[in-house]
């Protein structure tokens, strides 16, 4: 089976899944949390061409967690989510996946333990939903082992599991933005890792289907995933973190939980904005209400 990269937009391999408390993300109690983070960087210097982004960073994202990495405009978030999933490879500093040096790793045996859904995915012209989600099983194929029976059952279940059954036949190109979205992330559930990396799931839909793609991240966490996502919507992220790291200038400068990142003096420090922080009614998590400034 060919495979295509969702970045680029070109025939290639891409990126595999793991599990933490906020009201929507609720952990399913497990098993011992493993010693290892699924995934860390140190050191970590990036660039694009001469332009250095981050330098010298450190980040751990805990096990069964569902991360969320929250900053202005243009502080690195997505850089860093690049850097975690091997689409953009450190001038420094290195990633560990499991606590295995991530440049090491084969592009098929990172496949099978990290699924990557960049911020901008491209399909390819024409394609349908089914064909889509079947690339999340490239890791799978070899050339004495092509499409099988497992793989049709990680397709179905990953369809099923985001509402997307009903689309089978139809054409990427045809769907709504939500619609488009639910497709992707059903890809890379049929990749079938305990950790998932997403750019930005929810950019350019309405509030409604920014809280469905959410709702469906919730329940892949709660199902016992670790999921990292990069959100602007601070309240959004607010709602279904358990874990929260705040970034500024290419710098991370807060981690913790939602109550302990989203505070008054912290959002002010990170983004420059004055508010009052009050508890969600629904969630009972923080809410930033900006101050009137006239």
């Amino acid at each position: 089976m060919e495979t295509w990269n969702p970045v680029t937009g070109t025939e290639n391999p891409g990126p595999r899944r793991a599990e933490g408390t906020t009201s929507p993300s609720e952990p399913v109690t497990s098993g011992e949390a493993p010693a290892v983070a699924p995934v860390r960087g140190t050191g970590l210097r990036l660039a694009y061409d001469q332009r250095v982004v981050v330098d010298g960073l450190d980040v751990e994202i805990p096990a069964g967690s569902f991360t969320v990495i929250v900053g202005p405009n243009g502080c690195g978030k997505s850089t860093l989510l690049r850097a975690l999933g091997r689409t953009l490879t450190p001038r420094a500093g290195h990633v560990d996946l499991y606590g295995e040096p991530l440049a090491s790793l084969g592009n098929k045996q990172i496949a099978r333990m990290l699924a990557l859904l960049p911020q901008t995915p491209v399909a390819p012209e024409a394609i349908t939903v089914r064909d889509l989600v079947g690339r999340g099983r490239y890791a799978y194929q070899t050339l004495l082992r092509q499409w099988s029976a497992s793989d049709g059952v990680a397709v179905r279940a990953a369809m099923e599991a985001t509402g997307t059954t009903d689309l089978a036949d139809r054409k990427v190109s045809e769907l709504s933005g939500g619609q488009r979205q639910r497709v992707w992330i059903a890809m890379v559930l049929a990749q079938d890792t305990d950790l998932l990396l997403l750019d930005e799931p929810t950019t350019f839909l309405d509030i409604t289907h920014q809280v469905d793609v959410l709702d469906l991240c919730a329940q892949m966490h709660r199902e016992g995933r670790t999921l990292v996502a990069v959100l602007h919507d601070l309240n959004l992220a607010a709602r279904y973190a358990t874990h929260m790291i705040a970034m500024r200038d290419g710098e991370v400068v807060a981690t913790g939980t939602p109550h302990e990142v989203v505070t008054a003096e912290g959002v002010e420090e990170i983004f420059g904005l004055r508010c009052r922080i009050i508890t969600d009614p629904e969630s009972e998590t923080p809410l930033v209400v900006p101050l009137v400034t006239r």
